[in-house]
């Protein structure tokens, strides 16, 4: 089962602690996912074109999201590559502020947290250069589909790569049933071996 994207609302939101919050330069929209949240940040425009604050430590802190990013990502993909699905287990799970540069790609975040009440559901965004950003806690599985040639992506890391600790999910696993835009292209040999959910199993 999966979720798409909420609609955008004004730059007023609940954050975390129950409190509205408002920012003159970013906003927090909640998704179906607890603890998955897409950020909008607003773009300052004139003549000579436009601003953004795509990132404030301050504001994450009041937010309740990570302030400490470690490593940061760009991968270029052709359209119609799926990348993914991809996470860490601890102690280097990693979450992820994702952005798109360039192009425009359809993100997607699957629930792999014990307990939670949406285990095994996955929601997906389509996110362009714009003024949006996914971010995707620890605990989830991370893939993108490219919906354009030369879709750029760029994600920060809490966590740095860690081979030993790298796993994985099928993009095509039939019990997630992820609704990929496009016909999947030009996936690696690394991730199509990956297990489904079921034969993760406990391994998770």
């Amino acid at each position: 089962m999966g979720y798409g994207a909420p609609a955008r609302s004004e730059f007023m939101v609940e954050s975390p602690n129950g409190r509205n919050y408002t920012h003159l330069a970013m906003k927090l929209q909640p998704t179906p996912i607890d603890g998955l949240v897409l950020l909008e940040n607003r773009i300052f425009e004139d003549s000579r074109g436009h601003f953004v604050e795509v990132y404030k430590n301050s504001v994450f802190r009041e937010l309740g999201l990570p302030r400490e990013f470690v490593q940061d990502n760009l991968s270029v993909s052709r359209k119609g590559v799926v990348r993914g699905l991809h996470y860490q287990i601890d102690p280097f799970a990693q979450g992820k502020l994702v952005r798109c540069l360039d192009g425009s790609l359809f993100d997607v975040a699957v629930d792999l947290r014990r307990g939670s009440k949406t285990f095994g559901k996955w929601y997906g965004v389509v996110l362009k250069p714009t003024s949006q950003a996914l971010y995707i806690p620890p605990g989830f599985a991370h893939g993108f589909q490219a919906l354009e040639d030369q879709s750029l992506i760029y994600y920060k890391c809490t966590s740095e790569y860690a081979p030993a600790h790298e796993r994985g999910l099928r993009f095509d696993d039939p019990e997630l049933a992820i609704k990929w835009p496009l016909k999947p292209e030009g996936v690696s040999e690394k991730d199509l071996k990956l297990p489904t959910l079921r034969e993760l199993g406990a391994g998770l």
